[in-house]
Order: C-alpha cells, then sequence, then structure tokens
C-alpha cells in the first residue's frame, strides 16, 4: 500500500527534533525542561519563575526530551505508527489526536501525582494516543467473528490492559536504574487515542464525501 505523503507527522517530527538539537546546541536544555515541562504541582498552587503558563506545558513537554536515546525512541514509533494513521484520519485528525493525547496523558499524570514538582517531558503521552489508534485501526480482533462490534470492543478492552500492564512494568523495571517513567502519562494518552480514533474516522469519512 502506499501512503499519502504525511505531512502531519513529518512536521511534528522534524520540528521536535530541531528544537531539541537546538536547545542542546545552545545550552538551554535544563532552563527549558523547567519552563516548559508539565510539573503537576503547578495545578495545585506551586509557582515556578519564569515558567511558561502551566496550561499549555502539556504540549510544550512534547517538544522537549531527556537525550537523544528518549528522543530517538519517540521519534520512531512517532514516524512508524503516525504515517499509517494518518493516511487514514487525514493530517488535521493527526493533529487533534496528538494535542489531545498530549493534554489527557498530563492529566493523567496529574491525577496519579498531583504534588509532583519534577518537571515531565518528552512526547511519549501523546505518540501513546497515536500508537492506540494504530493498534485499533490496523489491529485484527481475533474471535467472536459473527459478532462485529463485541469483537471490536473486546479487542479495545484487550489492548488497554495490556499497554496498562506494559507501562506499570517498565515504571517498576526502570526505578531501580534511577529513572524515572510517566507511567501515568503513557496510560492517559493510551486512553485517549483509543477513545477518539473511531470518532476522528467517522469525521474524515463524512469529510470526504
Amino acid at each position: 500500500m502506499r501512503l499519502p505523503p504525511s505531512r502531519c507527522t513529518n512536521a511534528i517530527a522534524i520540528g521536535t527534533t530541531a528544537i531539541y538539537l537546538l536547545l542542546v546546541l545552545l545550552g538551554w536544555s535544563d532552563a527549558a525542561d523547567i519552563a516548559g515541562g508539565f510539573v503537576p504541582a503547578r495545578l495545585t498552587g506551586m509557582e515556578i519563575p519564569g515558567a511558561l503558563p502551566a496550561w499549555i506545558t502539556p504540549l510544550t513537554a512534547t517538544l522537549l526530551h531527556g537525550g537523544m536515546l528518549h528522543l530517538g525512541f519517540n521519534m520512531l514509533m512517532l514516524v512508524f505508527c503516525g504515517r499509517m494513521v494518518e493516511a487514514v484520519i487525514g493530517p488535521l485528525g493527526l493533529a487533534i489526536l496528538y494535542v489531545v493525547g498530549a493534554y489527557a496523558a498530563a492529566g493523567m499524570q496529574f491525577l496519579v501525582n498531583p504534588a509532583d514538582g519534577a518537571p515531565m517531558i518528552g512526547a511519549s503521552g501523546a505518540i501513546s494516543a497515536l500508537f492506540a489508534g494504530y493498534a485499533l485501526l490496523f489491529g485484527r480482533p481475533r474471535g467472536f467473528a459473527s459478532h462485529p462490534t463485541l469483537g471490536v470492543a473486546i479487542n479495545t478492552l484487550w489492548l488497554a490492559a495490556a499497554w496498562i500492564g506494559v507501562q506499570f512494568l517498565m515504571g517498576f523495571a526502570f526505578a531501580d536504574y534511577g529513572m524515572a517513567i510517566a507511567t501515568g502519562a503513557h496510560v492517559g494518552g493510551f486512553l485517549a487515542g483509543l477513545l477518539l480514533i473511531r470518532p476522528l474516522l467517522a469525521w474524515r469519512r463524512r469529510s470526504l464525501q
């Protein structure tokens, strides 16, 4: 299958990479993480002088990463899942899914640990929404072939349970190495993708009629 140009996916990947490299070259990475990272405690009264408004930080946090490995893995997942999903729901649908995923990730991270004063950075939560969309659009639900609606429901629940389980296992594993994984953010973005992908698909189909 030949895919149409992935305009939105490419723009996100190029823009995120360019901003990361620029911040590294200028030596502003640490300051940018504090100013633009999502800090849950800010929603309960914590103040950070010079930080961006709290409402925009779920989005600006997607532009910040903790190193080349972090950036590279996220961009690989973005391009792999994003280009496939964008081919189905279009560039605008992809942008909506990505932005909503970023805010859902921040919201879930806040619910998990509202007193956390450390900045959450990275695009993993937003990309989790794309991964959920990819899994639902291109996954093949097994069983219940005579009941497609039930099959989709079972597949959705299975995907959500598996993703949540994997994220918690990763959180425990990386904790032993002193690395914090925003498990709540990954789960929040993934659940947003599960809920939003079919409405976006239906909207895309109507707009093409």
